[in-house]
């Protein structure tokens, strides 16, 4: 029964994203969506050689018209889809625009997931699970990330996210407002969606900081600080995981079946607690009715 089931993962060709693929293919068919097609049948190839199933589909996640078309494809591919994992994510130094004109990081990281979402949710059976990658560093008073004079989410609204702009008074490092605030709307969009739609489950989980994962754009000294020295330096390495520790929290979290929706689940796989802002239940649903205003129009 295990190998008839079927789940989707973004962002699968490095990182957290490559070690899930890994992972989840154990348990069924693996659906990988990414930018490079290249990169996508290479994970296709390792998962065959494992003896194992996987389908490639080439999508944009930053591509609100390349995402329509992504859902499309793997509706049409009619395989049994048990679980979504929204892991596609980036973290630019640099400001850029998608497609749309947007703001890259909000459109990769939240916009585009949130889009997919809506689009396949009306197609998984009863009980499918929906994960999405969330980020401590959304809460402002989270420990590590105050040390690091990170001021966490800075939404003001869904159309002033698209334009990169940021409540004022944030974190000096560049990029890191972007990603702390598509991470907590991520995060509020989540739980908005656990208290809407019962038939689905959808969780959340902080992967924790970790080495060898490959936010796309981050500049070099970043990545080292994030990937290298806080997975060794108190209080940071209490926080500390492995790309390969992550796919094991978040595949138990994917294919969980006892029906836990509405949790935010922390690296090691315990419930946690969000932001306070990303708790309010008025900003959720403000976070998700200004995200469907705004995507409308792909629909």
């Amino acid at each position: 029964m295990e190998n008839k089931k079927a789940y989707i993962i973004t962002g699968p060709t490095s990182g957290i994203g490559y070690e899930t693929a890994l992972e989840l293919a154990k348990r069924g068919t693996v659906i990988l969506v990414g930018r490079s097609k290249e990169k996508l049948q290479q994970v296709e190839r390792t998962i065959k050689q494992a003896g194992h199933n996987a389908v490639s589909v080439v999508c944009d996640v930053s591509d609100m018209k390349s995402v329509k078309q992504a859902a499309k494809q793997i509706i049409e591919l009619g395989l049994p889809i048990v679980g979504l994992l929204n892991n596609a994510g980036i973290m630019p130094q640099k400001a850029t625009k998608s497609t749309q004109g947007w703001d890259m990081t909000f459109a990769t990281n939240h916009l585009g997931s949130f889009m997919l979402t809506e689009l396949l949710a009306p197609h998984l059976p009863d009980g499918a699970n929906v994960v999405n990658i969330a980020s401590a560093i959304e809460d402002p008073e989270r420990k590590p990330a105050k040390i690091m004079g990170m001021k966490g989410g800075r939404y003001i609204s869904a159309e002033a996210s698209t334009r990169g702009e940021w409540k004022a008074g944030g974190a000096k490092m560049a990029g890191i407002d972007a990603y702390a605030t598509s991470k907590q709307c991520v995060l509020a969009s989540t739980m908005a969606f656990a208290r809407e739609n019962t038939r689905l489950h959808f969780n959340a989980v902080e992967p924790g900081i970790t080495r060898g994962t490959n936010l796309g754009g981050a500049n070099a000294i970043v990545s080292f600080i994030f990937g290298h020295l806080m997975a060794i330096i108190p209080p940071f390495s209490k926080y500390s995981s492995t790309p390969k520790k992550s796919a094991n929290v978040i595949t138990k979290v994917l294919t969980d079946i006892s029906g836990k929706t509405g949790i935010y689940f922390d690296e090691k796989g315990e419930p946690m607690l969000g932001s306070e802002l990303s708790r309010d239940i008025k900003f959720q649903d403000r976070v998700v009715s200004e995200t469907r205003a705004l995507l409308s129009k792909y629909n």
